[in-house]
């Protein structure tokens, strides 16, 4: 189907269009969701309000601005930060700190041993918490000094000098290993 056909299906409410919609494209969006959200079960609660926010909003797409899927992306992004910035979820990781963050990704990957072995956990302890906050989330969540930039409020240069901090704090702590 092409894609003036499927937006023309989605403004007409029409079901198989739906349908044809989410087989082609949610893996891909659940994708973009999941880059975010790293918990199963609240990323498919997430794409599933971001599948119904894209079907009652197809009329606000503007063909002119971009292309379909960049638009529907673009949604489940916004809805997975969204997310993560609510109240309920702030709640439930209020106490996290990044090395659970590390740490739990260790232990699903099967590489903390050597993880340990290279000493992270020491590496971390000593950035302030905002250069923890930027390094979580260029470097274990994906995000690009602008997307911080954007959806934080914090000027870019500001997020780049933090990074910069950051990453001489980090080459003291390796020069002592």
């Amino acid at each position: 189907m092409e894609e003036i056909q499927l937006i023309a299906g989605l403004r007409a409410k029409d079901r198989k269009t739906t349908e044809y919609l989410y087989d082609k494209y949610s893996r891909a969006l659940f994708a973009v969701i999941s880059r975010i959200v790293f918990d199963k079960d609240i990323a498919e609660e997430v794409f599933h309000d971001a599948f119904v926010k894209i079907t009652k909003k197809i009329d606000r797409y503007d063909e002119s601005k971009g292309r379909l899927y960049t638009w529907m992306a673009n949604i489940c992004r916004n809805s997975a930060i969204d997310k993560l910035r609510s109240k309920e979820i702030s709640q439930q990781t209020k106490t996290n700190t990044i090395d659970d963050l590390v740490y739990g990704m260790e232990s699903q990957s099967g590489t903390q041993e050597h993880i340990d072995g290279i000493g992270v956990k020491g590496l971390l302890e000593d950035l302030n918490d905002d250069q923890k906050f930027i390094v979580e989330y260029i470097y274990f969540k994906g995000y690009t000094h602008s997307e911080i930039s954007e959806e934080f409020e914090i000027p870019l240069g500001t997020v780049k000098s933090r990074v910069r901090a950051a990453i001489q704090v980090l080459k003291k702590n390796v020069a002592r290993i």
